[in-house]
């Protein structure tokens, strides 16, 4: 529970907005105000920048209707909640909105003393909200769930014939997990773990709770368990499901954990898969995924995003090879060659059979290819190998060829942290392209490109901000206003078909946009264009 919460005002009539924020006694209730707006667009980017606890909307403002407001606020701030106050009594029209976290419904005209009693519900909705996700209550445990599940994700299941597939089915729904017809359905592994401000982890058993309450909101089957130091989550919906909601569920994970308990969620998904014998493999690929996200600053890893899918297999690596191939994703130098030097002293101090240390070293090696191949392409792979040629019969004698060894790892490192960053920017590269060719597309979004990219929306963005400083919204916008200037001042068209040539369907919302950019409407652009030209 927070001492108060933040809250962004949207609408349309300007006397109404300052009125509520003069008269209401925001701090006395718990609230404290932090942006307005006054239409749908324009609230849309308060809320991508502030990311606050509540929004505050009339239900029918310009340019972007509350209903389209709130579906496109849940992509970007999932944890927010959304207060209608609206002059139409229209509550079926509202009812299209209650999957976006609507927590309330208002009517014009309302009084300041209505008001403020009604927001002192929704502060108590939202604090029995937080108190219920960053509860240090023990979940129940769900036996039959987790005793299917458990081995099913831990364990590696080899057979993927048809009849192991029904096998595990008929388990699925004795369990309870499922039920009715599975056959379109898809399945995800997600790994997350909690960390304090020192690094520290602090995942424990009340976690899994935490984690449910967020899944039971977007799909209807998900399981999850407690195993060491993390919670472990099948999501089973179909494919759609999957494209739609996936990506806001990590992204409210990481919102929940940070403003509700004050931590950092480290996240590894999965890839989708479409039967449960390959739920280890994915549970590997999310381990992946997180052992990127324990040492980014960016806590949340979505393994297709990083890694190309023809891996190859890894189901026989141990837990040494697994911490060596975390160092190398994304470890520093120093801790690479600290970790090596133990894996040499342990080697020569247990005293390890010549063939046995060659064994090693091999598994070793295999994984630093394995890793920058899922990176990169056989190019990388290539000058690692002609940087570093190894003789594989010496690598039996490991005290003689720890310094050779000691230069392919780190060189391996700094080749995989290269093909990182390359990917990263070429993935940002491709979705500025794509902005750059149809910024006219009216239906141009985030969700979009992500999709054609084939990343995800909260890893695009995240390379959009981090590469440019600015937000998709922004660039998109700032790039159809650089166009619609030009036609302005250098053409005779009518501003109607200026705003339709550079993706506005709405000519009003375009003059909005043009002026909140350059400063002025575009009849006064051209008019002070052509005064200063005569």
């Amino acid at each position: 529970m927070k001492d108060f919460y933040t809250i962004v005002i949207a609408d349309d009539e300007e006397q109404l907005r300052h009125s509520l924020i003069r008269r209401i006694p925001w701090e006395e209730i718990g609230f404290q105000v932090v942006g307005e707006a006054e239409n749908g667009i324009e609230a849309l980017e308060q809320v991508e920048r502030l990311e606050p606890d509540l929004l505050l909307t009339d239900i029918r403002m310009p340019f972007m209707s509350g209903i389209e407001l709130a579906r496109e606020a849940r992509e970007i701030c999932p944890t927010m909640q959304i207060a209608f106050l609206s002059g139409h009594d229209d509550f079926s029209y509202a009812q299209q909105a209650i999957q976006y976290n609507i927590i309330s419904y208002m009517l014009k005209p309302i009084s300041s003393a209505e008001l403020t009693e009604e927001l002192k519900r929704i502060k108590r909705k939202i604090d029995q909200r937080f108190e219920e996700f960053a509860s240090s209550r023990e979940q129940e445990e769900h036996g039959r769930q987790q005793e299917f599940l458990q081995p099913l994700i831990l364990d590696a299941y080899q057979s993927s014939l048809p009849e192991r597939e029904e096998e595990l089915l008929k388990a699925a729904k004795n369990s309870g997990f499922l039920e009715g017809d599975t056959s379109s359905l898809q399945y995800a592994v997600l790994v997350v773990s909690l960390e304090d401000a020192d690094g520290r982890n602090c995942t424990a058993q009340a976690s899994v709770h935490a984690m449910d309450t967020i899944y039971a909101k977007y799909i209807h089957y998900y399981g999850s368990f407690f195993c060491s130091d993390r919670v472990v989550s099948l999501l089973a919906t179909t494919k759609q499901g999957m494209d739609k909601y996936l990506h806001i569920i990590v992204e409210e994970i990481s919102q929940s954990v940070r403003r509700i308990m004050g931590r950092k969620a480290c996240i590894g998904v999965s890839r989708a898969v479409t039967s449960l014998s390959q739920c280890h493999e994915a549970y590997g690929e999310a381990m992946d995924a997180m052992s990127y996200a324990r040492r980014s600053r960016n806590g949340a890893y979505f393994i297709a995003d990083i890694e190309r899918s023809d891996k190859m297999d890894h189901e026989a690596v141990q837990n040494e090879l697994s911490q060596l191939e975390g160092l190398l994703r994304a470890g520093s130098a120093e801790e690479l060659r600290n970790f090596l030097n133990q894996v040499f002293d342990r080697m020569e101090q247990e005293k390890v059979s010549p063939m046995g240390v060659q064994f090693i070293l091999i598994q070793m090696i295999a994984s630093a290819f394995r890793v920058l191949y899922a990176l990169a392409d056989g190019e990388a792979v290539r000058r690692l190998q002609d940087s570093f040629p190894l003789q594989m019969q010496a690598l039996h004698e490991a005290h003689h060829m720890r310094p050779r060894l000691m230069d392919f790892f780190l060189g391996a490192q700094k080749l995989i942290l290269e093909q990182r960053k390359k990917s990263g920017s070429v993935i940002c590269d491709q979705a500025l392209s794509i902005i750059e060719e149809r910024y006219m597309d009216p239906d141009l979004s985030l969700v979009v490109i992500s999709s054609e990219i084939a990343v995800s929306p909260n890893y695009l963005s995240a390379l959009i901000k981090k590469s440019t400083g600015s937000t998709f919204i922004d660039l998109l916008t700032r790039r159809r206003i650089e166009t619609a200037k030009e036609l302005v001042i250098g053409t005779s068209m009518k501003v109607k078909e200026i705003s339709e040539r550079c993706g506005y369907n709405d000519q009003h919302y375009f003059s909005y946009c043009f002026k909140k950019y350059t400063g002025l409407s575009p009849g006064a652009c051209r008019r002070q264009y052509e005064e200063q030209q005569s």
